[in-house]
């Protein structure tokens, strides 16, 4: 796990958090052992707070891996919710969708198989919320793709915008130059008023005008 919080802080956060049921806990474990990133528990209270109280129904989430920040943002909008998945492996694919089987929200689910940024192409229509979770280098790209597809007053979320502090270094390597640009661009745009919240990696959440 990232470490942005020092460890006793992270660790005392970490008791908090309820027990998740079987489906989440099974999907956490499996992560581990095959080093699938996910967002986490705390994260994923987030994510499902945010759905709640936005009020989202109408949802996109760029980088969905086996489905477990779908889950959280699909329990949270709640009945008449729709998530729209996106991940280039099949095999993450098929996990995600047994996955919401065994959740209760496969009725709330989609899922394209291909690249995240380009996949909103094949989508008409606004959302209320769009999660940013690909890869590091398309981040500039995906808030360019993102931000127009959103209404306003809607969500723009966005993992791993710390990135385990690199973000504070001066570097060449071009994973946290994005994020880095990525960053700059949210603060600086004028459609969005945003926070990043040093949970775990680091979210951003962004309200557009």
């Amino acid at each position: 796990m990232p470490k942005i919080l020092s460890q006793k802080v992270e660790e005392y956060m970490n008791g908090l958090l309820p027990k998740r049921d079987a489906v989440l806990a099974e999907m956490e474990r499996y992560a581990a052992r095959n080093d699938v990133p996910i967002i986490g528990p705390a994260c994923g209270r987030l994510l499902s707070l945010l759905a709640q109280t936005s009020g989202a129904k109408r949802i996109f989430e760029m980088g969905s891996a086996i489905g477990y920040s779908a889950i959280w943002l699909a329990r949270g909008a709640g009945e008449g919710a729709t998530i729209f998945c996106t991940d280039g492996d099949p095999g993450n694919a098929r996990r995600a969708q047994q996955n919401f089987e065994r959740a209760g929200v496969a009725e709330r689910t989609r899922f394209l198989i291909g690249d995240a940024v380009e996949m909103m192409g094949t989508v008409a229509g606004e959302f209320d919320l769009i999660l940013i979770d690909v890869d590091k280098r398309q981040y500039p790209a995906a808030l360019q793709k993102a931000v127009p597809r959103l209404r306003s007053g809607g969500l723009l979320v966005t993992d791993n915008v710390l990135w385990s502090g690199k973000v504070t270094d001066r570097t060449k390597d071009q994973d946290t130059r994005s994020i880095q640009e990525f960053n700059k661009a949210i603060y600086k745009s004028e459609q969005l008023f945003p926070v990043i919240v040093p949970l775990r990696d680091g979210v951003a959440v962004c309200r557009k005008k």
